[in-house]
């Protein structure tokens, strides 16, 4: 590692390709389930079991940011607000969606909206997180 924070290669590409993944899965459903665009391609039950399938790896992936990058991202006080938006959102996501799948009925209209509001604020902040950090210059 040369600088501060910096993850190895197969750590990066595994952490954006599932979250990215799991943010495309999660949008693509809420499209043709919710909003009924192409609901028949969208909105079917495998791309929600694909969405599934990314978060856990999603999931493992901020396991493996955790004690590293966050530690570092604390340390050099850079992009704090998007990085400790992402943690707070994915804590969100990880409840809501446990919820969905063992929550009580009674509450699942309100959990599924949350869980889409808050997939899409993540989302959006993901993607910001990574362009600020094309945009600020690097020390070497």
């Amino acid at each position: 590692m040369s600088r501060l924070g910096k993850m190895p290669g197969w750590q990066r590409w595994f952490a954006l390709s599932s979250m990215l993944a799991c943010s495309l899965s999660g949008t693509a459903y809420l499209m043709g389930h919710q909003f009924s665009l192409q609901k028949e391609w969208l909105g079917i039950h495998s791309v929600l079991a694909w969405h599934g399938i990314t978060a856990i790896l999603a999931t493992l992936a901020l396991g493996s940011v955790l004690p590293f990058h966050l530690k570092a991202g604390l340390k050099a006080k850079r992009k704090m607000v998007s990085g400790l938006s992402q943690l707070g959102f994915l804590a969100i996501l990880l409840i809501s969606g446990a919820l969905l799948y063992y929550g009580p009925a009674e509450t699942r209209d309100e959990v599924i909206i949350t869980h889409w509001i808050v997939g899409l604020l993540f989302f959006a902040t993901f993607i910001v997180h990574g362009v600020l950090a094309q945009l600020k210059p690097r020390p070497i």
